[in-house]
């Protein structure tokens, strides 16, 4: 299974040392249990090298592995980039445009907004949800005339929601980096694999 971590890895091991990760599941103390394979995410400037930690749970002994938020599950680019490609489509840009926006191959951009769009009707109702349950004032997001566009509107209206409440993450959260961390990397996911929204403890060890 896989839980989102903030992407200092010296703060993640303080953390497990701590008692400060806790298990999605049961809510138990997450500990340290060796590191998965190390990956190479394509970043905004470069590549970005991760050796995620893996965890076990001390009450249910399920195993974690310790995403960092810059990623989402088998994609092999950082969130950001891949959240741009999405603003982009939601403002009607094609898949190629896109492409040479973000400097990506067509096939992958496409790849993108395929499972984004197979998925937006969740996304925009689980965000919408998220905005309204850490801040009940929160103003449902304008349509935006496509399904693809009201999804993201809703990944932005919850960071809006999010960052009213907590100002004080206003230099730590962007939309796409709350997205992969409510999503535990599972965004882009196939949707019979992974639940999209984990609230239960959402800021726990992350931000």
């Amino acid at each position: 299974m896989m839980l989102t971590v903030e992407a200092d890895a010296g703060r993640v091991e303080e953390r497990l040392r701590s008692g400060g990760l806790f298990c999605p599941f049961c809510a138990a103390v997450l500990t340290g249990w060796g590191f998965a394979r190390p990956r190479r995410l394509r970043g905004v400037d470069g590549l970005v090298l991760l050796r995620p930690r893996r965890a076990v749970c001390t009450g249910c002994e399920r195993t974690q592995v310790l995403l960092p938020v810059i990623g989402l599950s088998r994609r092999a680019d950082v969130v950001e980039v891949i959240g741009a490609a999405l603003v982009a489509k939601a403002a009607g840009w094609g898949h190629r445009l896109i492409a040479q926006l973000v400097g990506r191959p067509a096939s992958t951009v496409r790849g993108w907004l395929r499972r984004f769009a197979g998925r937006a009707g969740s996304v925009r109702a689980a965000f919408t949800a998220l905005a309204v349950d850490v801040d009940p004032g929160t103003a449902p997001p304008l349509a935006a005339g496509t399904g693809f566009g009201d999804a993201v509107a809703a990944v932005l209206a919850a960071t809006v929601a999010v960052l009213s409440r907590w100002p004080g993450l206003r230099l730590t959260v962007s939309p796409w980096l709350l997205a992969s961390a409510v999503s535990r990397g599972g965004l882009l996911a196939p949707a019979r694999a992974v639940e999209l929204i984990n609230t239960s403890r959402l800021w726990a060890g992350l931000w």
